[in-house]
């Protein structure tokens, strides 16, 4: 899978890392196959509460990356 301006790491065959493009973590990328297509969803490490928080759920993960830009 292929995001302009960041880079994607494979965490699993469902979620990727990404970074920007100075190689900073900006969250997570997790897909879901639904009857209407796949979700990607936006997710970001909580450190109070030690566990992904997500953010939202998109139908393109430009728009998922974009949330996580948006919300740095």
């Amino acid at each position: 899978m292929r995001v302009r301006g960041v880079t994607l790491r494979a965490v699993s065959s469902t979620r990727w890392r990404v970074l920007d493009r100075t190689g900073r973590v900006i969250g997570h990328l997790r897909t879901e196959v639904e009857p209407g297509g796949t979700r990607f969803h936006a997710e970001r490490f909580d450190l109070a509460s030690a566990r992904l928080r997500a953010l939202g759920a998109f139908w393109s993960a430009d728009e998922a990356v974009e949330c996580l830009r948006y919300l740095r």
